[in-house]
């Protein structure tokens, strides 16, 4: 260990440097040549048509192909990285219509964007249905558009219209676009800017507070630069972000809160990717069972998955049956080659692949373990009050097995709106990314399908709740929690109906 730790130490500084160098020469507005781009999408196409295992799933072969030679044909000229990723990538990908199949920037861009600003438009919005409402104006002097107005179009493209346009660069699981809404709203800048680009102003309808519609014109918002630095463009800036603490950092992967009042607790869970949640389990539901607790909100409304394992346990903790994770899991190949050379892992893959799955007759390989594990309640701590799952958009992947192994149990209300994770299946377990060789664009590859325990069918949607609530807008003006709102009227008036 020694030898190998003074090697470290000699060749962290070099590989530090090394880092920095690349930053620092990284050019976004290098172009790739047409035939470099060309060999980076003849690369991704194949890989994709013999590895991905849900290509077809909701887009028919020939459908696919046509998208494919479509998107090849607009390769005729030289394009930078980011006209690559969101001319041609991004919408290519939407056509699976697979959420854990999403490309991203290369690892030069990312290092060279972190911590900039860019101009962009300049109203942040929530966006629902074929409503956008303003929640921030970065123009901060403009008096006139505030939080909650509502904007009817921008640049002559009505709501329905732009949302819609815009869900063709932004992936999901079948047609569970709820998580794209739910995207749109987080950084509407962000896509308008990479999808439409940049206006020196906006033509932008609104309603007023008279209740009419009113047309303004409203500029470009612009970063202001720092003149003591050269910034590599005309439109960034770089903001500095202090470092979040342990006890922050914790806080965003998982919480819990009690309310003895109400007989409450509340589970804030956005991961199952974390290490540390096998012991806040144990705690949580030692703690909940010592105290006596009769209601449990677990809030999975920002739980994006991660390992299946750590779903699969909590599920223990709560369930009332007996249930499989899987009907069936399967890859298509038992070996990423000869593409193993361009996937992050690298042989790593093929080993887990190799040992993990069996050949089937019809030349599937199924990942047995997920099919054939009959998982049993928990008899330690096990939960056996009432339990509300909050669920939304961002509601995915291993999150969703969650939602489908507890729904329809006695006690057990899933409240809120649509899952982004596909309740028929999605795809996962395994999910490398691609690194394209000329431009380094990065594309995840999900390489199992995973169809759920008894699942419903393939009819595109996500998890549904049992008490759906939506978007309130009265809630985003007050800036209130309108589903937390419904749990706690649910709970009350359970609490009402236990007294004698």
């Amino acid at each position: 260990m020694k030898p190998f730790r003074n090697l470290l130490l000699i060749l962290t500084p070099w590989l530090l440097l090394s880092c920095a160098a690349t930053n620092k020469h990284y050019d976004p507005a290098k172009k790739y040549d047409r035939k470099s781009l060309q060999e980076d999408y003849a690369l991704l196409r194949n890989i994709l048509e013999t590895k991905h295992p849900s290509l077809y799933w909701y887009t028919p072969k020939d459908s696919m192909n046509l998208y494919f030679n479509r998107y090849s044909r607009l390769l005729e000229d030289s394009m930078t990285e980011q006209q690559f990723g969101w001319k041609i990538i991004a919408p290519l990908i939407d056509k699976i219509h697979c959420g854990h199949t999403s490309f991203g920037m290369s690892k030069e861009y990312s290092r060279w964007v972190r911590n900039k600003r860019f101009a962009s438009f300049p109203l942040s919005m929530k966006i629902w249905n074929d409503t956008m409402a303003v929640t921030t104006n970065l123009n901060r002097k403009d008096s006139l558009i505030k939080k909650g107005t509502i904007i009817k179009s921008i640049n002559g493209l009505d709501t329905k219209t732009l949302v819609n346009r815009m869900f063709d660069y932004m992936p999901e699981d079948g047609h569970a676009n709820n998580v794209n809404y739910i995207r749109l709203s987080s950084n509407f800048p962000y896509y308008h800017r990479n999808i439409f680009g940049l206006s020196k102003q906006y033509n932008v309808l609104y309603v007023d507070s008279n209740g009419n519609d009113q047309l303004v014109k409203l500029p470009l918002f612009e970063v202001k630069k720092d003149s003591s630095k050269k910034q590599p463009g005309r439109d960034t800036a770089t903001v500095k972000r202090p470092k979040p603490s342990r006890e922050e950092r914790l806080k965003n992967i998982r919480s819990l809160s009690i309310d003895t009042a109400n007989n409450l607790a509340v589970m804030v869970l956005n991961t199952f990717s974390a290490n540390g949640l096998r012991i806040f389990y144990r705690r949580t539901f030692r703690t909940l069972k010592k105290q006596g607790i009769k209601n449990l909100v677990i809030d999975l409304r920002s739980n994006g998955g991660g390992r299946i394992n750590l779903s699969t346990l909590l599920t223990r903790y709560v369930t009332r049956q007996s249930f499989r994770v899987a009907d069936t899991a399967f890859s298509v190949a038992k070996t990423l080659k000869p593409y193993t050379r361009y996937i992050k892992g690298k042989w790593l893959n093929n080993v887990g692949l190799f040992f993990t799955t069996t050949r089937k007759t019809n030349g599937q390989y199924h990942f047995r373990h997920w099919e054939r594990k009959m998982n049993r309640p928990k008899k330690l701590n096990h939960y056996n009050g009432n339990v509300y799952v909050l669920i939304n958009g961002p509601t995915f992947s291993a999150s969703t097995l969650f939602c489908n192994a507890v729904k329809g149990q006695a006690g057990i209300t899933l409240v809120g709106e649509e899952a982004g994770g596909g309740w028929h299946g999605n795809n996962g377990i395994m999910i490398p990314d691609i690194t394209l060789p000329n431009t380094h664009l990065r594309v995840r590859l999900p390489l199992f399908r995973l169809v759920q325990y008894n699942h419903v069918p393939r009819n595109g949607l996500g998890v549904m709740p049992d008490v759906y609530v939506g978007t309130s807008y009265d809630a985003l003006l007050k800036g209130y929690d309108k589903k937390m709102q419904v749990v706690m009227e649910m709970i009350g008036a359970n609490n009402a109906a236990a007294r004698p």
